[in-house]
């Protein structure tokens, strides 16, 4: 079997986010970047499947070179082969459409991507990975068994676990469920270095026009300062909940 990963680069929930060009470029200095932790969950799973599926997992990310550290960590985790689109990624349509040029030339039984990143939260690029290369495709995937060509699946839906059966290939967005935070794996020594010796191939894009364009960026509202009411000042409370907060 053979298992394509995609990864994306995405900056540590703790790093400081700042703007550029008027707010309208994110600046990456000072930031540290991890991957993302929806597509930890499926790489986990798919080097899982390395010994109980005697799968081949390659890992993919379109970015510039600053995301070759994330596919080096990939690498020591356990992926075969890793594989960078050298372009930077703008919106999901560009992201797909180059990893969908890859796959044109590369065929793959299942591809793993997490159900969003945790930087833009877009969600679409394993859909429209799946629609361009008419794949199955299962989102919110918490459960995965390959059997005799076969997809056993289940995914989060609201209320519950729904179950589904379907044919390779197919696409799957991992989330937390599909392992849990306790199974990721965490590069040893040995690892780290096999790493070095793993293939890591830069291929040049196919220059996609993207179809969307961030203009600018807003933080968010500085909180403001905490007023502390007595607890025998009821309706100074009250007061301030109904005139200032306005939430009664």
């Amino acid at each position: 079997m053979n298992i394509l990963v995609c990864i994306s680069n995405v900056p540590d929930t703790t790093s400081k986010i700042n703007f550029t060009d008027s707010n309208s470029k994110f600046d990456k200095n000072g930031v540290q970047f991890i991957i993302n932790p929806n597509d930890e969950f499926g790489l986990t799973k798919a080097v899982w499947m390395k010994d109980s599926d005697n799968a081949s997992v390659t890992v993919v990310t379109v970015g510039d070179s600053s995301a070759d550290a994330i596919l080096r960590k990939c690498l020591a985790i356990g992926a075969d082969k890793a594989l960078r689109i050298d372009r930077e990624a703008r919106d999901a349509y560009s992201v797909a459409k180059e990893i969908v040029s890859h796959c044109e030339t590369v065929k793959y039984d299942l591809i793993i991507c997490g159900r969003e990143s945790i930087d833009y939260n877009g969600g679409l690029v394993p859909g429209l990975l799946a629609g361009y290369l008419n794949y199955n495709f299962i989102t919110n995937c918490v459960s995965l068994e390959i059997e005799s060509g076969k997809a056993k699946c289940a995914r989060e839906i609201s209320g519950g676990t729904e179950y589904s059966e379907c044919d390779l290939p197919l696409v799957i967005g991992a989330q937390k469920g599909l392992v849990e935070e306790s199974d990721l794996i965490i590069p040893n020594m040995r690892g780290i270095m096999m790493a070095r010796q793993k293939p890591l191939d830069v291929n040049k894009p196919q220059n996609i026009n993207s179809r969307a364009v961030d203009n600018k960026f807003f933080k968010p509202e500085e909180k403001g300062e905490v007023k502390l009411v007595k607890s025998d000042e009821l309706d100074k409370l009250i007061d301030l909940l109904e005139n200032e907060a306005k939430v009664i």
